[in-house]
């Protein structure tokens, strides 16, 4: 380039656009544009860079391109000027062929390509761009890096971040509070908060960007108290909180499920005049919805000055998830009449609502509306169709939908199976898995979850060892979400030991995780381990949930632990500052009724909010005929009689039985009289175990299996036995109105002992029986597998619908209290 030399006509230029000063400057330099310098004082090229870049603004590039193709004098600001349009209108080829066909490329060309390439999440073809202006000899100033770093967004570039890390201290940016806001931000959104943390606390400065970076980091990872202490910290320190600031402190309060700190947020909000800012409102909408508090939301929504479609889906999807669903129905039909994008109402969360209260007319509407706004092609309302139709009972409907979405997305397979398996159609569940992998669609993790899912309720533990096996080769088990799945199955399929042994090698654990443990061990009737893992818990620093509080106290009413229960029940709200809800009040009638204590049971239920329902006259009545309160029972049957909807045969039955045991076949004949009126069938006892891989399934006095011979010439031989160990059978525990000898030939032949021979004939001596039962076991039969377990050295478990009992020598897990 020409060494500078002032002409008139430039100085002329220059006075032309020179302000008049009324104090004129002393030595009467000339002022000149700093363009103009930028084109080498080509006053042609400055005024054609000029009209381009309006033409660019104006959004015509088609025009600024023929005025660029045909200017004698191009130089690099031109074409920076044309890339950054290209960019702008997101034809990156175009700006890629110029940027590949310049001689010379300034920082601010680096910096124009590599914001391309990040702002579409390309961060690999960023960082490409950005080692290759290192080797064409450009230095990055902190705008080129400030840009490369807002590109790196997933954990994948971790690897490169820490390289560019690496530059940015090498070329002294490291002091700069922008880049290093920016390196913060980026290892936060890569999953390194540990390194975030770390740079932040070396920062020698620091502003308000800083700590919302770090904080916004923290509450997406879920270290929500490291996010409330550094807000704490940002507060002391004197910086002033922005809308990010709150959103993300929101955030972490939801995770810490604390609903005093909101209501302080909330106070902050109103104090520092946040509280109109409609993005801050709707994480305050948000924050009120996750905590069940729909009418303090509803409150907020009624006041803010400002609505968008956020803050109608946050209060539509709190009603629906509370069960109000009148009240979101008629929040979504306000909706309709504003003006916001119909493409963005909540279709999939109110197809999930219509799902799970199986209202297949709903449904049909909310699909309707999302075909009149074209949201039907939207991936995740398709999914939501899809689990809809299937948990409505439609399967040909869900299958029919499912055809028509990306077969090669995990997330139609995944909801299709999801919906199979919670509609209990288990088989149909693990077909579909299977033909997903035939196509070679990878499963995630929510798909391992609802397998898991299936093979618990299936009880096959064979099974279920395949599926671990194939979490563990498709790299899913350090996931939190697919280990408390994989403790569930174990558990639920009796293996205490394999369920203590997946928890103990998980990664990464939380609330949801221990509170798994915790219900494993009292299905495993070990209500001591229950109660020691909640307090190992809380110990850890880990916040107790609702679910964390319940089932440590259906532990202890299932272990007979009533003591236990209680203070837990009263350090909810003494210790923990949490509102017990209705299922909470349950487990503890369910506790004091189970042991035997009905006077402070009816004094429970006087105190509590609100009125007994139909599962805690039940629980009631359960005990009632265990304990043999003929009075209580009749009281518990009067309410639950008298309740419009109640459809569980478990209530009839119990009061046949309660009947049946005294003696008073005439009530015994009203009750089925009133199950035959209200079309109440009563559930056949079925029990099934499984030997080589097959499900073997028995009815009491089976005769339709192939080896039934040999199953009650096994059983015949163990009575023989049984009784010279001093087992007499309990007749009580079979209600019908036949002679004594009938009652007890009646009781060798249940669906559980039927089971148990069939499998002490068809495994090795000595080995392990896992048996399921779909109902609760007689007592009379608890009494005769005791006395099995010892006579065949044998472990053999039950699981009934309330538990599982652990046979061995002679002895079970429960202690005879379930």
């Amino acid at each position: 380039m020409k060494p500078y030399k002032q002409t008139n006509f430039l100085r002329n230029i220059a006075l032309l656009r020179a302000p008049e000063l009324k104090n004129p400057i002393p030595k009467h330099e000339p002022l000149v544009d700093a363009r103009l310098v930028k084109t080498g004082f080509n006053p042609d090229t400055f005024l054609s860079n000029k009209r381009v870049n309006e033409l660019v603004e104006r959004g015509e590039l088609h025009y600024a391109r023929q005025m660029f193709d045909h200017m004698s004098q191009k130089n690099t600001v031109s074409t920076n000027i044309i890339i950054q349009g290209y960019v702008k209108s997101g034809n990156l080829a175009g700006a890629r062929e110029l940027f590949d066909g310049m001689a010379e490329r300034t920082a601010v060309t680096w910096t124009i390509m590599l914001g391309a390439y990040s702002q579409k999440n390309q961060f690999r073809e960023a960082f490409r761009i950005f080692n290759e202006m290192g080797r064409y000899g450009t230095r990055p100033d902190y705008v080129t890096f400030a840009t490369l770093l807002s590109g790196f967004n997933e954990p994948e570039a971790a690897r490169e971040l820490v390289q560019v890390h690496a530059h940015v201290v090498k070329l002294g940016h490291g002091c700069s509070v922008m880049v290093s806001n920016s390196l913060v931000d980026s290892y936060c959104k890569v999953h390194r908060v540990d390194l975030a943390s770390r740079l932040f606390q070396k920062m020698p400065e620091r502003d308000s960007v800083s700590f919302n970076a770090l904080l916004t980091g923290y509450a997406k990872v879920g270290l929500n108290e490291e996010a409330v202490n550094l807000f704490t910290d940002m507060q002391y320190l004197g910086f002033k909180p922005s809308d990010f600031t709150f959103a993300a402190v929101l955030s972490a309060g939801v995770g810490l499920d604390d609903l005093a700190f909101g209501r302080q947020i909330h106070g902050l909000l109103v104090k520092n005049n946040f509280i109109w800012n409609v993005y801050v409102s709707n994480e305050m909408l948000n924050f009120y919805s996750k905590h069940d508090r729909v009418d303090e939301a509803r409150k907020l929504f009624d006041e803010m000055p400002e609505l968008d479609g956020v803050s109608y889906n946050v209060i539509i999807t709190g009603y629906a998830w509370t069960g109000r669903y009148k009240e979101s129905l008629n929040i979504l039909h306000k909706l309709q009449f504003t003006k916001f994008d119909r493409q963005n109402f909540p279709f999939a969360t109110l197809l999930s609502l219509a799902a799970n209260i199986e209202n297949l007319q709903m449904g049909r509407q909310i699909h309707s509306q999302a075909i009149i706004t074209a949201a039907y092609s939207v991936d995740f309302v398709g999914n939501s169709l899809v689990d809809m139709y299937a948990k409505c009972g439609r399967s040909l409907e869900a299958k029919k939908i499912f055809e028509n979405l990306d077969q090669n997305s995990t997330v139609p397979w995944t909801a299709l199976i999801s919906a199979y398996i919670q509609k209990g159609l288990l088989e149909e569940g693990v077909k579909l898995f299977v033909e997903m992998i035939r196509e070679n669609v990878s499963a995630d993790q929510a798909t391992f979850a609802s397998m898991f899912k299936a093979s618990a309720n299936l009880a096959s533990l064979s099974f279920g060892k395949q599926l671990h096996i194939c979490a563990i080769r498709s790299g899913f088990m350090s996931n939190v979400f697919t280990g408390s799945a994989l403790l569930i199955m174990y558990a639920k399929c009796g293996s205490i030991r394999d369920a203590i042994q997946t928890f103990q090698e998980m990664p990464e654990k939380n609330v949801v995780s221990w509170n798994t443990l915790i219900s494993a061990h009292a299905q495993n009737g070990d209500g001591v381990a229950s109660i020691k893992s909640f307090e190992e818990m809380i110990q850890l620093g880990y916040q107790p949930d609702s679910v964390s509080f319940l089932n440590v106290l259906v532990a202890c009413s299932h272990c007979g632990l009533v003591d236990e229960g209680l203070q837990i029940f009263e350090s909810m709200t003494r210790v923990y500052n949490f509102s017990p809800k209705r299922e909470h009040y349950a487990a503890m009638i369910d506790m004091l009724s189970r042991s035997g204590r009905f006077s402070k049971v009816e004094n429970f239920m006087a105190r509590m909010p609100f009125k007994p329902d139909e599962i805690m006259w039940v629980s009631v009545l359960n005990s009632c005929r265990i304990h043999k309160n003929h009075e209580m029972a009749k009281k518990a049957a009067d309410h639950l009689f008298n309740m419009d909807e109640l459809r569980d045969a478990g209530s009839y039955v119990n009061m046949s039985n309660i009947y049946a045991e005294a003696g008073d076949w005439e009530n015994v004949r009203k009750v089925k009289i009133a199950m035959r009126d209200r079309g109440v069938k009563k559930v056949p006892a079925n029990s099934w175990v499984e030997i080589k891989n097959k499900t073997h399934v028995f009815v009491a006095n089976d005769k339709l299996h192939p080896q039934m011979k040999e199953i009650v010439n096994k059983i015949d031989e163990l009575t023989v036995r049984m009784e010279k160990e001093g087992y007499k059978p309990d007749s009580s525990c079979t209600l019908h109105d036949v002679d004594e000898d009938i009652k007890i030939e009646s009781l060798r032949y249940h669906s559980e002992r039927l089971a148990i021979a069939f499998a002490l004939i068809s495994t090795p001596e000595g080995s392990p029986i896992l048996v399921m039962k779909n109902l609760r076991a007689c007592t009379d039969c608890h009494a005769a597998i005791k006395l099995i377990s010892k006579i065949v050295g044998r472990e053999i478990t039950v699981r009934d619908s309330s538990r599982f009992h652990h046979f061995k020598d002679g002895k079970c897990s429960c202690n005879d209290f379930w």
